[in-house]
This record gives structure tokens, sequence and C-alpha cells, in this order.
């Protein structure tokens, strides 16, 4: 059930929102094995040149960038479906943002099953519930 927070620069664009989206929900479903329903996804845009790198921004640069904060119940991914993660999301964005600079990030946010939840209730408490 986890809630990613998507960055991009530049301005809104519908049809690239659309497509990040899809991207970034398929690889959440695959490489980490979350469900569809509970994944939620907000997009935001930074203009370029709100953006720096290296005290640069990134219109100064002719670069784009993005940054994709996750949160997912701790323990329940390895390190190396994390690492796996964090390559395949930043490839997929490579391939949807024209120059794309390198310091773009992603962060997974390893929350406490019984600090994080949805509905009114925390994941610890599902997993009680669940029996397991």
């Amino acid at each position: 059930m986890p809630h990613i927070v998507v960055h991009l620069s530049g301005q809104p664009d519908a049809q690239l929102t659309r497509r990040v989206v899809d991207k970034v929900a398929e690889l959440t479903q695959t490489v980490l094995d979350k469900k569809l329903p509970v994944i939620a996804i907000t997009v935001q845009y930074i203009p370029a040149d709100a953006w720096f790198i290296g005290g640069q921004s990134l219109a100064e640069l002719g670069q784009s960038a993005f940054h994709l904060d996750i949160s997912i119940t701790d323990e329940t991914n390895t390190k190396a479906e994390k690492a796996r993660y964090l390559r395949e999301i930043h490839a997929a964005m490579a391939a949807l943002r024209s120059n794309l600079h390198e310091v773009s990030y992603v962060h997974l946010i390893d929350a406490r099953a019984a600090a994080y939840g949805y509905g009114g209730k925390t994941q610890e408490y599902r997993h009680q519930q669940a029996g397991v």
C-alpha cells in the first residue's frame, strides 16, 4: 500500500503525467509486489528554473529531472528488490524524459507498520487481522 509522490521538472503535461503514473504503478506492482488498488500516486511539476542541481538550474543546464518518494511498509521488500526498483524507475524515467540529469532521486521510505496505514487502520493491524 505504497504512497508515491513524483516531482517532475518542467511545465504540467497531462500526457507525460499519465505515462509516468502508468509506468510507476507497473514497476511498483512487478518489482515490489504491491497491489494496484492500494497504490496512491501524486505528481507535481516544478519549473526548470526553480530546480537546481550543483548550483545551476535545470533551465540553465538544458536538462530534466525527477524525484520519487515511495512509502512502503518496513520489512516487506528485500534490499535487492529495492535496488532493482531504483534502477528500473531511473531507466523508465530516462526513457520518458529528454536529457534526464543523473542527479534524479528515488527514495524508498521504509515506514514502520504500526505508524503507517490507510482507511484508519495501520498496516500492523492489517497484518495481525490476517493471522500471518
